[in-house]
């Protein structure tokens, strides 16, 4: 069994690598040869926190499983919020073939489907980027935006300012050449912006519908547990097209979007689709189209950047082999 740490998975598997084996993915599940169980979820209350059981298969040569927890309050005893591994499995002989560490790659599969999203629903010429919450899972979302619109200007919202300056500093880190904003109100970033991403645990409303623009591009992917709210109802009831990365994880998970149909005020059968639907036929956006894109994650999602690193892995030597 191949062991891959999250140092060498941040070394030599980057965001370009994620958004091409999601989109292969992606044609795989529109295919219809994915299988994705629906994921398990242990809610430990009295740590704020979470443990994920995610399994998937892609049909054909590989399987995988993901347990990914997530404590939020580890910032303050700085721990990672979030920490994960995959144990990938062939699906010839069975044979378990990797052992991987999944935090990074969890960040990156999201910042890929956010990346495809965008390229799909955004208006190409979108150059203004407001993301709301700087924590652990907003910075490979920025990797993945840059990656596939002429962003010119970023704007860094969160609740403790001093955040995003540090944020800031890592995004030019990293490369990225956009102006960083910091300190504006998040409405007076959200009216300027083309682009919305939130990326948060908020069981509240994230911005003001109202001062979103025409032809904006909405993103969320922090909430995951019905009571968790980002993305205001203004905006899902202004939006001509939403799409989610997973129709039933969207329906169990997406607390904003099941407060809406509990409200009366949207129903999941005005989702316009999957990421996956959305690849294979493309839609054609007005210009003054809201568009919202909706991840809570799926499995096969990791399955997808556990097997490329996996392959990548192996062609360059790297790793630690073991037997158990």
């Amino acid at each position: 069994m191949l062991i891959l740490n999250e140092q060498l998975i941040q070394s030599i598997y980057k965001i370009e690598d994620a958004i091409r084996d999601v989109e292969n993915m992606l044609v795989a599940i529109h295919e219809g040869r994915v299988e994705n169980p629906h994921r398990t979820v242990l809610n430990v209350p009295e740590r704020n926190g979470s443990v994920l059981y995610m399994p998937s298969s892609d049909g054909t040569s590989m399987a995988a499983t993901k347990i990914v927890s997530i404590f939020p309050d580890n910032s303050s005893a700085n721990l990672p919020t979030t920490q994960g591994a995959i144990l990938l499995t062939e699906l010839e002989t069975g044979k378990h073939m990797s052992l991987l560490s999944a935090s990074y790659l969890t960040r990156l599969r999201t910042g890929a489907l956010s990346a495809i999203s965008a390229r799909h629903l955004a208006r190409p010429d979108s150059q203004v980027l407001t993301v709301i919450g700087t924590g652990g899972m907003a910075f490979e979302q920025v990797l993945g935006i840059v990656n596939v619109l002429p962003i010119q200007d970023i704007y860094l919202i969160n609740r403790t300012v001093e955040k995003t300056y540090a944020f800031g500093e890592k995004l030019r880190e990293a490369g990225v050449t956009a102006t960083i904003h910091t300190g504006v109100d998040r409405n007076e970033a959200v009216a300027q912006s083309d682009v919305i991403c939130c990326a948060t645990r908020s069981t509240e409303e994230v911005f003001d519908a109202n001062y979103v623009k025409a032809g904006t591009h909405i993103i969320g992917v922090g909430s995951y547990l019905p009571d968790m709210r980002e993305i205001p109802l203004g905006a899902i009831e202004k939006a001509a097209l939403i799409y989610a990365d997973d129709y039933e994880g969207m329906k169990a998970e997406a607390g904003e979007f099941i407060d809406a149909v509990q409200q009366g005020k949207w129903s999941f059968e005005q989702l316009s689709g999957t990421l996956a639907e959305l690849h294979g036929n493309p839609v054609e956006r007005g210009v003054e189209d809201i568009t919202i894109f909706k991840s809570v994650g799926a499995a096969h999602f990791d399955l997808a950047v556990a097997k490329g690193v996996f392959e990548k892995a192996e062609e360059m030597d790297e790793g630690e082999e073991i037997i158990l």
